[in-house]
């Protein structure tokens, strides 16, 4: 079984934003903020190259278009494969994160008694 690359943080970020419902692409910008808790902004260029990709990748897909004040605007939805990269990723980083809460709880032990 090969490994697969971890997920840059703007693809797993993009794709959580669409976990729970198709959003346009201004909408997603805001939503990856949200969920980072102001600390991931994503620009414009970032934000579309990324989408762009996905698309391209199958792990997203336009839902529909729709013009909204004369401008056209995508609406974003996730793929199958989309909803299975994003819970492999969560699965990955799950398992990464109890690794290290269990070392720190053998560190905080070791230092609580005193041991270097």
């Amino acid at each position: 079984m090969t490994k697969k690359r971890s997920m840059q943080e703007p693809t797993f970020l993009l794709l959580t934003a669409l976990a729970d419902r198709p959003r346009h692409g201004y909408a997603l910008g805001e939503e990856v903020t949200a969920i980072s808790d102001g600390r991931v902004r994503l620009g414009a260029g970032t934000l579309y190259g990324t989408l762009d990709r996905l698309l391209a990748e199958g792990l997203v897909r336009v839902e529909r278009e729709e013009t909204v004040d004369g401008r056209s605007r995508r609406i974003f939805a996730l793929t199958p494969a989309g909803v299975q990269a994003l819970t492999d990723e969560s699965e990955r980083l799950r398992a990464a994160l109890r690794e290290a809460d269990r070392r720190l709880a053998t560190t905080r032990t070791r230092l609580a008694g005193g041991m270097a």
